[in-house]
């Protein structure tokens, strides 16, 4: 049956303690409170360093059964490389312990910059370079350079099998102006468009490209910071089972964080759709 994960976009923030996170709760508690409560949770961590193999499996194994995370790639790779001769960081990437998440790995997000425009040719490279499973993804995480000697996990035997889903988020505003051609090339690889809520200051492209369906809600009237009202929070609920009603999965990630909304926005879209049968 398709699955409604709805979450928020990391979990370690300061000032949400207090408010989100009961007072006198200790800083290691708090994906394990926040996992009870929502029922996926963006690794945005990954963004900006390689993780340890220790925090994913202790990731892994703070949070309840059934509980998936999706994982942001690394800005080193989107950013600063803009997406070229990526090879051996996506190898990095892969080797760096996000395997052993297992059966909680969920869709890999990978965020465009501002400045990165529609390039057909470099797109496509970058695209078919993603593995699609999760064995293929041991297999290139096996070609790791050096620098990951000593501090890497990815052991195929101890990897079960299955598809790997990678979503794309873009920033740039000629991936608008060429939507047709942009969203022609996830499909063809079977990689996911991400509905992006802005604000108004990024595209916004919302299009099916894969077997699930994606969404980042920035806020809506200010980035990072506005909350969504009931209006708002009914018409994603009604995005989401319309997803749902179709026979895919539907990912919504909160990322509103800086006045403590997207926790408190999660659950409130949560409570909106069908809960799981047994």
């Amino acid at each position: 049956m398709p699955e409604a994960r709805v979450g928020i976009s990391g979990w370690v923030y300061p000032n949400w303690r207090g408010d989100f996170y009961p007072t006198g709760l200790r800083q290691a508690d708090e994906l394990a409170y926040a996992s009870e409560r929502l029922t996926s949770i963006e690794v945005n961590g990954s963004f900006y360093a390689l993780q340890k193999p220790a925090n994913w499996v202790h990731w892994r194994d703070t949070t309840p059964e059934g509980f998936v995370f999706s994982v942001k790639g690394p800005r080193f790779i989107t950013h600063l490389r803009r997406l070229g001769d990526v090879e051996a960081p996506l190898a990095n990437f892969l080797a760096s312990g996000v395997l052993a998440l297992g059966p909680k790995l969920g869709p890999i997000l990978w965020q465009l910059p501002p400045n990165l425009p529609f390039d057909a040719a470099l797109l496509d490279r970058f695209l078919g370079l993603l593995p699609c499973s999760t064995a293929g993804a041991a297999a290139m995480a096996a070609r790791h350079d050096e620098r990951m000697s000593g501090r890497s996990w990815f052991d195929a035997a101890a990897i079960a099998d299955r598809p790997l889903r990678h979503a794309v988020e873009v920033r740039h505003p000629s991936f608008e102006d060429r939507q047709d051609e942009w969203t022609a090339l996830l499909a063809g690889r079977g990689v996911a468009s991400v509905t992006a809520d802005t604000a108004g200051r990024y595209p916004r492209i919302d299009r099916l490209t894969a077997d699930f369906a994606y969404a980042r809600l920035h806020g809506e009237e200010e980035l990072y910071a506005s909350g969504y009202d009931d209006e708002s929070l009914d018409r994603w609920a009604a995005w989401t089972r319309a997803h749902l009603d179709a026979g895919r999965d539907a990912y919504v990630y909160f990322d509103n964080d800086v006045k403590v909304r997207a926790p408190f926005d999660a659950m409130a879209l949560i409570a909106r759709l069908p809960r799981p049968g047994p």
